[in-house]
């Protein structure tokens, strides 16, 4: 692709879009300018453009993003079958096992969940469809990172702010990659606290017809009502049993 064929204002707002999120649902031209790495002047431009548009507005103080947005992300919802065929799928297994399932796919160094079945709170953020984890320490992004080929998954972590969350928490590049080998050769991940202190959880990648890896699924629990290996005992199967349904339905 040529640069000439890109328009920059508009990566530039969508760039803007993105600083927003569930901690930061409320940012000054100051706070987008530093968080963007645009100039001042670029920031407050991008933003009064999304005012004008309807996706944000502003107190005279601070910019906040308008649920216009929110028709962004429909747009690729519903131009996709994957959530709507995957779904259901989740809704059974988790009133079948009593805990929360979901589906994510991986977007840069991050995983996006595109389906969610909640039984119960897991997490002490909120997750929802569109809700975005760091794939290096979520089991869906370790499935996600395993299923591509080494070099491009080395990159994304290299690219990727790589926080130590709990004191489990793998960080180092030569440990992420010796556990995505491992991931690989085991066809799932088993995340024991790394994320959040208290939480484990289990995943395992969706294949389409072609065996390509479109998603990943995973069940998140409470430490305190369920074990490692009960995850592996009494879920992994019927997650794997989830992926061979999915396989025959997605083309």
């Amino acid at each position: 692709m040529r640069d000439g064929d890109l328009i920059a204002g508009f990566v530039k707002g969508l760039s803007v879009i993105e600083t927003f999120d569930q901690q930061r649902h409320k940012l000054s031209i100051a706070d987008v300018a530093r968080l963007t790495g645009l100039e001042r002047a670029s920031a407050r431009r991008c933003l009064l453009t999304l005012v004008h548009g309807g996706y944000a507005e502003f107190d005279g103080k601070f910019f906040r993003l308008t649920p216009r947005v929110l028709k962004l992300g429909y747009a690729y919802l519903s131009s996709t079958p994957l959530p709507g065929i995957i779904q259901p799928y989740l809704e059974q297994l988790s009133e079948a096992i009593h805990e929360s399932s979901s589906a994510s796919i991986l977007d840069a160094s991050e995983i996006v969940y595109v389906a969610r079945s909640a039984q119960r709170r897991v997490m002490l953020i909120g997750l929802n469809v569109g809700s975005r984890l760091p794939a290096y320490c979520a089991s869906m992004g370790r499935v996600l990172l395993a299923a591509l080929p080494e070099d491009q998954a080395r990159r994304r972590l290299e690219a990727t702010k790589r926080e130590k969350l709990t004191p489990k928490t793998l960080t180092g590049i030569g440990e992420l990659m010796k556990e995505l080998g491992r991931v690989r050769s085991q066809g799932y991940a088993l995340m024991d606290e790394e994320l959040e202190i208290g939480l484990r959880s289990i995943a395992v990648p969706i294949f389409d017809s072609r065996g390509s890896v479109v998603a990943a699924a995973n069940v998140g629990v409470q430490a305190s009502r369920m074990s490692s290996e009960m995850l592996i005992s009494d879920v992994l199967p019927r997650l794997l049993a989830l992926q061979v349904e999915l396989r025959k339905l997605l083309g």
